[in-house]
Protein backbone atom coordinates (compact mmCIF):
# COMPACT_ATOMS: atom_id res chain seq x y z
CA UNK A 1 0.00 0.00 0.00
CA UNK A 2 1.50 3.56 -1.24
CA UNK A 3 2.14 5.89 2.02
CA UNK A 4 2.70 9.31 0.81
CA UNK A 5 5.06 10.82 4.35
CA UNK A 6 7.25 12.71 2.38
CA UNK A 7 8.28 15.99 4.87
CA UNK A 8 11.05 17.06 2.93
CA UNK A 9 13.67 16.48 0.37
CA UNK A 10 14.71 12.91 0.17
CA UNK A 11 18.56 12.38 0.43
CA UNK A 12 18.88 9.85 -2.90
CA UNK A 13 21.38 6.93 -2.49
CA UNK A 14 22.06 5.48 -6.23
CA UNK A 15 23.53 2.60 -5.78
CA UNK A 16 24.40 0.98 -9.17
CA UNK A 17 26.68 -2.15 -10.52
CA UNK A 18 28.03 -3.49 -13.51
CA UNK A 19 26.74 -6.01 -15.70
CA UNK A 20 24.30 -7.87 -13.27
CA UNK A 21 21.27 -7.78 -15.23
CA UNK A 22 18.49 -9.75 -12.97
CA UNK A 23 20.47 -12.39 -11.90
CA UNK A 24 19.80 -11.84 -8.11
CA UNK A 25 17.96 -13.66 -5.52
CA UNK A 26 15.13 -11.33 -5.66
CA UNK A 27 14.43 -11.88 -9.29
CA UNK A 28 14.39 -15.62 -8.31
CA UNK A 29 17.92 -16.80 -9.84
CA UNK A 30 20.05 -19.12 -7.65
CA UNK A 31 22.30 -16.46 -6.87
CA UNK A 32 22.19 -15.71 -2.91
CA UNK A 33 22.53 -11.97 -2.81
CA UNK A 34 20.72 -11.41 0.93
CA UNK A 35 21.14 -8.09 1.17
CA UNK A 36 19.55 -7.22 -2.21
CA UNK A 37 16.91 -9.69 -1.37
CA UNK A 38 16.28 -7.32 2.11
CA UNK A 39 16.12 -4.63 -0.25
CA UNK A 40 13.45 -5.77 -2.11
CA UNK A 41 11.72 -7.38 0.97
CA UNK A 42 11.79 -3.65 2.19
CA UNK A 43 10.85 -1.42 -0.79
CA UNK A 44 9.37 -1.73 -4.01
CA UNK A 45 10.90 -3.98 -6.99
CA UNK A 46 10.39 -3.62 -10.37
CA UNK A 47 10.14 -7.00 -12.15
CA UNK A 48 9.65 -5.55 -15.88
CA UNK A 49 12.76 -2.46 -15.95
CA UNK A 50 14.93 -2.36 -18.61
CA UNK A 51 17.88 -0.09 -19.97
CA UNK A 52 17.53 2.30 -22.89
CA UNK A 53 20.78 1.00 -23.84
CA UNK A 54 22.99 -2.42 -23.05
CA UNK A 55 26.02 -0.61 -22.69
CA UNK A 56 28.02 0.93 -19.50
CA UNK A 57 28.34 4.51 -20.84
CA UNK A 58 25.10 4.41 -23.16
CA UNK A 59 23.15 3.05 -19.92
CA UNK A 60 24.00 5.26 -17.06
CA UNK A 61 23.92 7.79 -20.04
CA UNK A 62 20.31 7.66 -20.37
CA UNK A 63 19.48 7.28 -16.70
CA UNK A 64 21.37 10.12 -15.82
CA UNK A 65 20.04 12.68 -18.44
CA UNK A 66 16.46 10.99 -19.01
CA UNK A 67 17.42 10.60 -22.43
CA UNK A 68 18.24 8.32 -25.61
CA UNK A 69 21.78 7.43 -26.15
CA UNK A 70 21.72 9.10 -29.86
CA UNK A 71 19.88 12.64 -28.13
CA UNK A 72 22.23 12.77 -25.53
CA UNK A 73 25.38 12.27 -27.51
CA UNK A 74 26.88 9.06 -25.39
CA UNK A 75 26.33 6.59 -28.72
CA UNK A 76 29.37 4.27 -27.82
CA UNK A 77 32.08 4.03 -24.60
CA UNK A 78 33.23 7.08 -22.67
CA UNK A 79 36.80 5.30 -22.46
CA UNK A 80 36.29 5.30 -26.51
CA UNK A 81 36.37 8.63 -26.87
CA UNK A 82 32.46 9.31 -26.79
CA UNK A 83 30.95 12.05 -24.50
CA UNK A 84 27.53 13.72 -23.65
CA UNK A 85 26.43 16.84 -25.76
CA UNK A 86 25.94 18.40 -22.89
CA UNK A 87 27.64 17.46 -18.95
CA UNK A 88 24.93 20.38 -17.85
CA UNK A 89 21.77 17.79 -18.40
CA UNK A 90 23.03 15.44 -16.45
CA UNK A 91 21.25 15.14 -12.92
CA UNK A 92 22.69 16.87 -10.67
CA UNK A 93 22.35 19.82 -12.03
CA UNK A 94 18.66 20.40 -11.07
CA UNK A 95 19.11 18.74 -8.04
CA UNK A 96 21.58 21.16 -7.13
CA UNK A 97 19.22 23.78 -7.93
CA UNK A 98 16.98 22.28 -5.69
CA UNK A 99 19.41 22.44 -2.41
CA UNK A 100 21.00 18.99 -3.31
CA UNK A 101 24.47 18.57 -2.45
CA UNK A 102 25.81 15.71 -4.88
CA UNK A 103 28.87 13.07 -4.66
CA UNK A 104 30.85 10.49 -6.64
CA UNK A 105 31.95 7.55 -5.10
CA UNK A 106 33.38 5.42 -7.71
CA UNK A 107 32.51 3.88 -10.75
CA UNK A 108 30.47 6.81 -13.05
CA UNK A 109 31.60 5.47 -17.10
CA UNK A 110 29.83 8.69 -19.11
CA UNK A 111 32.96 10.51 -18.73
CA UNK A 112 37.13 10.02 -18.89
CA UNK A 113 37.17 12.97 -16.62
CA UNK A 114 34.75 12.41 -14.00
CA UNK A 115 35.12 16.33 -13.01
CA UNK A 116 33.24 17.40 -16.34
CA UNK A 117 29.76 15.64 -15.05
CA UNK A 118 29.32 18.62 -11.99
CA UNK A 119 29.06 16.84 -8.91
CA UNK A 120 29.84 18.88 -5.99
CA UNK A 121 32.52 16.61 -4.91
CA UNK A 122 34.10 13.31 -6.88
CA UNK A 123 35.96 10.99 -4.19
CA UNK A 124 38.68 9.22 -5.91
CA UNK A 125 38.96 5.69 -4.33
CA UNK A 126 41.93 2.87 -5.74
CA UNK A 127 39.68 0.63 -7.06
CA UNK A 128 35.70 0.24 -7.84
CA UNK A 129 35.59 -3.02 -6.18
CA UNK A 130 33.15 -2.93 -3.30
CA UNK A 131 35.82 -3.81 -0.65
CA UNK A 132 37.20 -0.27 -1.26
CA UNK A 133 34.10 1.78 -2.62
CA UNK A 134 31.56 0.91 0.63
CA UNK A 135 33.84 1.86 3.27
CA UNK A 136 34.13 5.29 0.96
CA UNK A 137 30.89 5.59 0.99
CA UNK A 138 29.80 4.57 4.62
CA UNK A 139 32.71 7.42 5.63
CA UNK A 140 31.03 9.81 3.83
CA UNK A 141 27.51 9.24 4.44
CA UNK A 142 28.16 10.26 8.03
CA UNK A 143 29.48 13.67 6.71
CA UNK A 144 27.32 14.83 4.24
CA UNK A 145 24.67 17.41 4.61
CA UNK A 146 21.67 17.06 3.93
CA UNK A 147 19.62 16.56 1.27
CA UNK A 148 22.14 14.59 -0.83
CA UNK A 149 22.45 12.83 -4.13
CA UNK A 150 25.56 10.15 -3.69
CA UNK A 151 26.09 7.92 -7.03
CA UNK A 152 27.91 5.03 -5.13
CA UNK A 153 29.23 2.67 -8.16
CA UNK A 154 30.75 -0.72 -7.70
CA UNK A 155 32.64 -2.66 -10.87
CA UNK A 156 31.40 -5.77 -9.56
CA UNK A 157 30.41 -7.95 -11.47
CA UNK A 158 31.72 -6.87 -14.37
CA UNK A 159 34.29 -9.36 -15.63
CA UNK A 160 37.07 -10.79 -14.95
CA UNK A 161 34.97 -12.19 -12.42
CA UNK A 162 36.25 -13.20 -8.98
CA UNK A 163 37.47 -16.71 -8.43
CA UNK A 164 34.48 -19.11 -7.51
CA UNK A 165 34.38 -19.97 -3.74
CA UNK A 166 32.76 -23.35 -3.92
CA UNK A 167 33.45 -26.74 -5.41
CA UNK A 168 29.94 -26.89 -5.64
CA UNK A 169 29.18 -24.27 -7.68
CA UNK A 170 31.58 -24.97 -10.10
CA UNK A 171 30.33 -28.33 -10.75
CA UNK A 172 26.80 -28.11 -10.79
CA UNK A 173 25.74 -23.95 -11.69
CA UNK A 174 23.36 -23.31 -14.17
CA UNK A 175 24.14 -21.39 -16.80
CA UNK A 176 21.84 -18.71 -18.61
CA UNK A 177 19.19 -20.34 -20.26
CA UNK A 178 20.25 -19.18 -24.14
CA UNK A 179 23.82 -21.00 -23.52
CA UNK A 180 24.18 -24.72 -23.53
CA UNK A 181 25.30 -26.35 -20.24
CA UNK A 182 28.82 -27.38 -20.37
CA UNK A 183 31.65 -27.79 -17.75
CA UNK A 184 33.14 -24.51 -19.01
CA UNK A 185 29.51 -22.50 -18.67
CA UNK A 186 28.79 -23.85 -15.36
CA UNK A 187 32.52 -22.82 -14.47
CA UNK A 188 31.78 -19.05 -15.49
CA UNK A 189 28.54 -18.87 -14.18
CA UNK A 190 29.88 -20.35 -10.56
CA UNK A 191 32.67 -16.62 -11.01
CA UNK A 192 29.64 -15.21 -11.87
CA UNK A 193 28.37 -15.68 -8.80
CA UNK A 194 31.28 -15.08 -6.57
CA UNK A 195 31.48 -11.74 -7.96
CA UNK A 196 27.42 -11.25 -6.92
CA UNK A 197 28.36 -12.06 -3.90
CA UNK A 198 30.82 -9.37 -3.82
CA UNK A 199 28.39 -7.13 -5.08
CA UNK A 200 26.00 -7.82 -2.39
CA UNK A 201 28.48 -7.69 0.80
CA UNK A 202 29.35 -4.33 -0.13
CA UNK A 203 25.78 -3.05 -1.00
CA UNK A 204 24.81 -4.69 2.62
CA UNK A 205 27.79 -2.66 3.81
CA UNK A 206 26.14 1.17 2.51
CA UNK A 207 22.70 -0.41 3.46
CA UNK A 208 24.36 -1.18 7.07
CA UNK A 209 25.98 2.40 7.60
CA UNK A 210 22.90 3.99 6.37
CA UNK A 211 21.18 2.68 9.03
CA UNK A 212 24.26 3.17 12.16
CA UNK A 213 23.90 6.58 11.21
CA UNK A 214 19.85 6.76 11.31
CA UNK A 215 19.23 7.92 7.83
CA UNK A 216 17.65 5.17 6.53
CA UNK A 217 14.07 6.56 6.86
CA UNK A 218 14.70 9.89 5.31
CA UNK A 219 16.51 8.53 2.57
CA UNK A 220 15.61 7.03 -1.48
CA UNK A 221 17.64 4.22 -2.20
CA UNK A 222 17.92 3.39 -5.89
CA UNK A 223 19.55 -0.10 -6.82
CA UNK A 224 20.41 -0.49 -10.37
CA UNK A 225 22.68 -1.87 -13.05
CA UNK A 226 23.50 -0.81 -16.04
CA UNK A 227 22.44 -3.94 -18.40
CA UNK A 228 22.59 -7.71 -19.06
CA UNK A 229 25.27 -10.13 -17.93
CA UNK A 230 28.49 -10.11 -20.00
CA UNK A 231 27.71 -13.70 -21.17
CA UNK A 232 27.43 -14.31 -25.29
CA UNK A 233 23.70 -13.37 -26.32
CA UNK A 234 22.87 -10.74 -23.13
CA UNK A 235 24.83 -7.39 -23.09
CA UNK A 236 25.45 -5.47 -25.70
CA UNK A 237 22.27 -7.32 -27.40
CA UNK A 238 18.70 -5.88 -27.15
CA UNK A 239 17.51 -9.15 -26.38
CA UNK A 240 15.70 -8.89 -22.76
CA UNK A 241 18.86 -10.81 -21.18
CA UNK A 242 21.20 -7.61 -22.51
CA UNK A 243 18.25 -5.18 -21.65
CA UNK A 244 16.52 -6.33 -18.42
CA UNK A 245 17.62 -4.79 -15.20
CA UNK A 246 17.22 -5.03 -11.39
CA UNK A 247 15.96 -2.20 -10.40
CA UNK A 248 14.60 -1.53 -6.29
CA UNK A 249 13.81 1.24 -5.17
CA UNK A 250 13.56 1.51 -0.97
CA UNK A 251 12.96 5.14 1.23
CA UNK A 252 10.04 7.65 1.83
CA UNK A 253 7.22 6.55 -0.58
CA UNK A 254 8.97 3.24 -1.87
CA UNK A 255 7.98 0.80 0.75
CA UNK A 256 6.15 -2.28 1.50
CA UNK A 257 7.65 -5.23 -0.40
CA UNK A 258 5.80 -4.97 -3.16
CA UNK A 259 6.84 -6.04 -7.13
CA UNK A 260 5.19 -4.32 -9.81
CA UNK A 261 5.55 -5.80 -13.28
CA UNK A 262 4.73 -2.41 -15.13
CA UNK A 263 7.19 -2.09 -18.44
CA UNK A 264 9.33 0.32 -16.96
CA UNK A 265 12.63 1.97 -18.06
CA UNK A 266 15.40 3.61 -16.93
CA UNK A 267 14.36 6.78 -18.17
CA UNK A 268 11.79 6.99 -15.72
CA UNK A 269 14.20 7.87 -13.15
CA UNK A 270 14.89 11.00 -13.34
CA UNK A 271 11.22 12.29 -13.84
CA UNK A 272 10.36 10.28 -10.94
CA UNK A 273 13.06 12.11 -8.93
CA UNK A 274 12.00 15.69 -10.28
CA UNK A 275 8.57 14.51 -8.73
CA UNK A 276 9.75 13.44 -5.15
CA UNK A 277 12.03 16.12 -5.16
CA UNK A 278 9.86 19.21 -6.49
CA UNK A 279 11.59 19.98 -9.16
CA UNK A 280 9.89 20.74 -12.50
CA UNK A 281 10.98 18.63 -15.51
CA UNK A 282 13.38 19.49 -17.76
CA UNK A 283 12.25 20.11 -21.28
CA UNK A 284 14.44 17.06 -22.84
CA UNK A 285 13.39 14.25 -20.36
CA UNK A 286 12.03 11.11 -22.80
CA UNK A 287 11.01 8.94 -19.93
CA UNK A 288 7.84 9.00 -17.27
CA UNK A 289 7.58 9.36 -13.52
CA UNK A 290 6.88 6.25 -11.84
CA UNK A 291 4.74 7.45 -8.93
CA UNK A 292 1.12 7.36 -10.92
CA UNK A 293 2.70 3.17 -10.70
CA UNK A 294 4.06 3.13 -7.46
CA UNK A 295 0.42 5.00 -5.87
CA UNK A 296 -1.11 2.15 -7.53
CA UNK A 297 -2.66 4.85 -9.65
CA UNK A 298 -2.65 2.44 -12.63
CA UNK A 299 -0.79 -0.57 -13.51
CA UNK A 300 1.64 0.69 -16.00
CA UNK A 301 2.88 3.98 -17.40
CA UNK A 302 4.45 2.34 -20.24
CA UNK A 303 2.73 0.76 -23.05
CA UNK A 304 6.14 -0.24 -25.32
CA UNK A 305 10.03 0.55 -24.80
CA UNK A 306 12.49 1.46 -27.36
CA UNK A 307 16.32 0.38 -26.66
CA UNK A 308 19.03 1.37 -29.17
CA UNK A 309 22.85 -0.23 -29.44
CA UNK A 310 25.14 1.52 -31.84
CA UNK A 311 28.76 1.71 -30.71
CA UNK A 312 29.82 -1.01 -28.30
CA UNK A 313 33.71 -2.06 -28.76
CA UNK A 314 32.60 -2.09 -32.74
CA UNK A 315 29.68 -0.60 -35.03
CA UNK A 316 26.70 -2.48 -34.46
CA UNK A 317 23.70 -0.24 -34.97
CA UNK A 318 20.85 -1.92 -33.79
CA UNK A 319 17.11 -0.55 -32.69
CA UNK A 320 14.40 -2.42 -30.42
CA UNK A 321 10.77 -1.64 -29.55
CA UNK A 322 9.68 -4.17 -26.77
CA UNK A 323 5.67 -4.27 -25.97
CA UNK A 324 4.52 -6.41 -22.94
CA UNK A 325 4.17 -9.52 -25.80
CA UNK A 326 6.10 -8.47 -28.88
CA UNK A 327 9.73 -7.82 -29.55
CA UNK A 328 10.81 -6.07 -32.99
CA UNK A 329 14.65 -5.88 -33.42
CA UNK A 330 16.10 -4.19 -36.40
CA UNK A 331 19.71 -4.03 -37.78
CA UNK A 332 20.95 -1.48 -39.38
CA UNK A 333 24.40 -2.24 -40.47
CA UNK A 334 25.52 -4.20 -43.49
CA UNK A 335 27.27 -6.55 -41.83
CA UNK A 336 25.00 -9.64 -40.91
CA UNK A 337 27.08 -11.42 -38.84
CA UNK A 338 27.67 -11.75 -35.03
CA UNK A 339 29.44 -8.72 -34.07
CA UNK A 340 32.05 -10.83 -31.63
CA UNK A 341 34.13 -8.09 -30.62
CA UNK A 342 31.21 -6.63 -28.62
CA UNK A 343 31.06 -9.76 -26.34
CA UNK A 344 33.59 -9.63 -23.62
CA UNK A 345 36.18 -12.84 -23.72
CA UNK A 346 35.09 -15.36 -21.66
CA UNK A 347 35.32 -19.39 -21.43
CA UNK A 348 31.20 -19.35 -22.48
CA UNK A 349 32.06 -17.14 -25.20
CA UNK A 350 34.77 -19.62 -26.35
CA UNK A 351 32.40 -22.81 -26.53
CA UNK A 352 30.29 -20.69 -28.85
CA UNK A 353 33.00 -19.37 -31.23
CA UNK A 354 34.59 -22.90 -31.35
CA UNK A 355 31.10 -24.12 -32.59
CA UNK A 356 30.65 -21.87 -35.22
CA UNK A 357 28.79 -18.80 -33.86
CA UNK A 358 30.83 -15.83 -35.68
CA UNK A 359 29.83 -17.57 -38.75
CA UNK A 360 26.06 -17.71 -38.31
CA UNK A 361 23.35 -15.02 -39.65
CA UNK A 362 22.13 -12.21 -38.33
CA UNK A 363 19.31 -11.47 -40.14
CA UNK A 364 17.63 -8.24 -40.65
CA UNK A 365 14.98 -8.21 -38.31
CA UNK A 366 13.83 -10.59 -35.30
CA UNK A 367 10.34 -10.90 -33.86
CA UNK A 368 9.53 -12.12 -30.74
CA UNK A 369 6.38 -13.64 -29.21
CA UNK A 370 7.57 -12.96 -25.70
CA UNK A 371 4.63 -14.91 -23.92
CA UNK A 372 5.73 -17.78 -25.74
CA UNK A 373 9.46 -17.48 -26.28
CA UNK A 374 10.48 -15.82 -23.56
CA UNK A 375 14.10 -16.56 -24.65
CA UNK A 376 13.69 -15.13 -27.47
CA UNK A 377 15.03 -17.86 -29.56
CA UNK A 378 12.35 -18.18 -32.10
CA UNK A 379 12.54 -15.42 -34.74
CA UNK A 380 9.07 -15.07 -36.29
CA UNK A 381 9.71 -12.23 -38.75
CA UNK A 382 9.75 -14.97 -41.31
CA UNK A 383 6.04 -16.69 -40.50
CA UNK A 384 3.53 -15.43 -43.00
CA UNK A 385 0.79 -15.61 -40.10
CA UNK A 386 2.75 -12.60 -38.33
CA UNK A 387 3.47 -10.37 -40.88
CA UNK A 388 0.88 -7.31 -40.22
CA UNK A 389 2.14 -7.51 -35.94
CA UNK A 390 5.86 -7.87 -37.67
CA UNK A 391 3.94 -4.55 -39.59
CA UNK A 392 2.91 -2.59 -36.58
CA UNK A 393 5.83 -3.13 -34.45
CA UNK A 394 8.38 -2.18 -37.73
CA UNK A 395 6.26 0.92 -37.92
CA UNK A 396 5.99 1.88 -34.10
CA UNK A 397 10.18 1.24 -33.91
CA UNK A 398 10.36 3.78 -36.97
CA UNK A 399 8.05 6.41 -35.47
CA UNK A 400 10.12 6.61 -32.49
CA UNK A 401 13.05 6.97 -35.11
CA UNK A 402 11.15 9.84 -36.34
CA UNK A 403 10.10 11.52 -33.62
CA UNK A 404 13.28 11.16 -31.76
CA UNK A 405 15.49 12.06 -34.59
CA UNK A 406 17.85 9.20 -34.42
CA UNK A 407 21.01 9.86 -36.97
CA UNK A 408 20.23 6.11 -38.13
CA UNK A 409 17.92 6.98 -40.22
CA UNK A 410 20.10 9.14 -42.59
CA UNK A 411 22.70 6.73 -42.76
CA UNK A 412 25.70 4.80 -40.93
CA UNK A 413 26.94 7.05 -37.62
CA UNK A 414 30.26 7.74 -37.76
CA UNK A 415 32.92 7.76 -34.61
CA UNK A 416 33.17 11.59 -33.46
CA UNK A 417 37.15 13.15 -33.34
CA UNK A 418 39.30 10.87 -31.49
CA UNK A 419 37.23 8.27 -30.80
CA UNK A 420 38.07 4.68 -31.91
CA UNK A 421 36.33 1.05 -32.26
CA UNK A 422 37.06 -2.61 -33.36
CA UNK A 423 36.43 -3.51 -37.06
CA UNK A 424 32.81 -5.57 -36.65
CA UNK A 425 35.04 -8.52 -38.12
CA UNK A 426 37.24 -9.07 -35.29
CA UNK A 427 36.62 -11.74 -32.58
CA UNK A 428 37.63 -9.68 -29.39
CA UNK A 429 37.26 -6.57 -28.19
CA UNK A 430 40.89 -6.68 -27.15
CA UNK A 431 42.25 -7.05 -30.92
CA UNK A 432 44.46 -4.73 -31.83
CA UNK A 433 42.40 -1.02 -33.24
CA UNK A 434 43.26 1.63 -35.66
CA UNK A 435 44.38 3.39 -32.03
CA UNK A 436 46.21 0.28 -30.45
CA UNK A 437 48.93 2.83 -29.53
CA UNK A 438 46.50 4.98 -27.32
Amino acid sequence: MYTNFINKLPNILYIHSHDTGRYVQPYGFPVPTPNIQLLADQGVLFRNAFCAAPTCSGSRASLLTGQYCHNNGLLGLAHRGWELNDYGQHLVHPLREAGYRSVLIGEQHISEDPEVIGYDEVIEVDSHHAADIAPTAIERLGATEEPFFMSVGFFETHRTYRVPTSVRDTLYSLPPANLPDTPETRADMAAFKASARSLDQGIGAVLNGLHQLGLQDETLIICTTDHGLAFPGAKATLYDRGIGVMLIMRGPGFLGGRVLDGLVSHLDIYPTICELAGIAEPPWLQGTSLMPLVRGETSTVNDVLFAEMTYHAAYQPLRAARTERFKYIRRFAQYDRPVLANCDDSASKSVLVEAGWGEQQVPEEQLYDLLFDPNELNDLSPDPTRQQILTEMRERLLEWMRATEDPLLDGPVPEPPGAWSNDPAQASPNDPTSAAER
